[in-house]
């Protein structure tokens, strides 16, 4: 047996190893998106009423959630460039696990922010950012984008399972044994998978020394804070549409039932988003396709003033900004990828997650005191204006080039 057949069998078994692990991370970032994230609208009101707390008190408790997961996304990056995934994600399913199971027995509110704290952390350890930088050090540059593309467009099932799945398991079940049964769904799934499905990638010293300076070399190039102002707006944007449509709707005229199926328009075509931006990397950049969609997401939501009375008008309005409702999870990855190369990448990208998930939990809050000072207008307007913004931005970033890259 010569070399090059030697070669080809070891490129063959790391392509095998490569689709088993996005398929395992495909799955565990399905199951963890739908039972740390998707699962708390569907349980919040009966856990609001047993507990006697005001649902404002309890939503408090899943962005305290999200803003740990923010925070801990750089020291979990670093963790993920020098040790890799393996024990880290298949602790976090552990951790995650247990929380969800500590959920079901809470019984005040200081329990419940414990719990959700707990969550956070564990969110930070298994969901998109992990998995990306895991998928990164494993796979081949050029299956690289590919690879986040697959696991994303799994990912972006977890809403369409999980709650018609919660909502039925709650009525029949009460909401206490449904965490009982969702902990228990989660640990069986994504403990195993991530335990033996990611492999520890080893770093070499050369890399090891080029990951240390990954976070000073990309702090010194103005194009990250582009990349940064555009993601943290367009992300506190979208949360703002997220928590704030369907009431925006019914304020047009729509009933509740009607508003609220056309606001799961943005979760249906958030997947043929995605689809769309990954078939247009083969001609364009991805900053530049990026850029195209927020401009089109800004056009689109600035009109449902003006057309979304009518079904057909929010109907339109909606669907083209829902293209972009996903376009984030695979448009960060795959921009960082293409700047600054995989050396070091999950530091760089906790340097960006961090700001994004804080602008995500914290954008609702100020979307709400904009609405109730201004009404409902002026926000969706501000909306419009934060998507073209963060377009521009991301458009400019092209003209900028890091002084140093690093290529794998």
């Amino acid at each position: 047996m010569n070399s090059t057949t030697v070669s080809a069998r070891v490129a063959g078994g790391d392509r095998v190893r490569v689709r088993r692990l996005v398929a395992a991370l495909a799955v565990t970032t399905t199951v963890g998106y739908g039972v740390l994230t998707y699962a708390f609208s569907v349980l919040l009101g009966p856990m609001s009423r047993e507990l006697g707390i005001s649902t404002t008190t309890a939503v408090g408790a899943s962005t305290t959630a999200v803003l740990m997961s923010g925070l801990m996304s750089i020291p979990v990056g670093r963790w993920l460039d020098v040790r890799g995934g393996r024990g880290l994600m298949a602790s976090g399913s552990v951790l995650a696990s247990v929380a969800v199971l500590g959920w079901s027995q809470v019984q005040n509110s200081v329990q419940l922010y414990g719990v959700f704290v707990a969550i956070g952390i564990a969110s930070a350890m298994v969901l998109y950012p992990p998995a990306f930088a895991v998928v990164v050090a494993a796979a081949a540059p050029a299956s690289r984008t590919n690879a986040i593309l697959s696991i994303t467009l799994v990912g972006g099932l977890a809403s369409s399972i999980f709650l018609p799945t919660t909502g039925r398991l709650v009525d029949g079940y009460g909401w206490r044994t449904t965490l009982v049964l969702l902990a228990s769904v989660l640990a069986v799934t994504t403990i195993p998978l991530h335990a033996v499905a990611v492999r520890r990638i080893k770093p070499q010293r050369t890399e090891s020394a080029e990951r240390r300076g990954a976070p000073a070399r990309v702090l010194r190039d103005p194009g990250f804070w582009l990349l940064a102002g555009a993601f943290v707006v367009h992300s506190a944007a979208l949360a703002v549409i997220s928590v704030h449509l369907v009431l925006y709707l019914v304020s047009l005229g729509h009933p509740p039932a009607r508003a609220a199926a056309l606001a799961g328009l943005l979760g249906l075509l958030s997947v043929t988003g995605r689809l769309v931006t990954s078939l247009s990397a083969r001609w364009l950049p991805m900053a530049t396709i990026t850029a195209g969609i927020l401009f089109v997401q800004g056009v689109a939501i600035s009109l449902l003033p003006v057309v979304g009375r009518q079904v057909a008008g929010a109907v339109g309005c909606l669907a083209l900004f829902g293209l972009g409702f996903g376009v984030s999870s695979i448009a960060m990855p795959a921009i960082l990828l293409d700047r600054y190369g995989a050396t070091g990448f999950g530091t760089i990208s906790g340097l960006l997650t961090t700001p994004t998930t804080i602008a995500k939990a914290l954008g609702p809050l100020g979307g709400a005191g904009l609405a109730n000072a201004f009404g409902y207008r002026p926000l969706i307007l501000t909306v419009a204006g934060g998507c073209v913004v963060a377009a521009v931005a991301l458009a400019l970033t092209r003209r900028l080039t890091p002084r140093r890259e690093t290529r794998m």
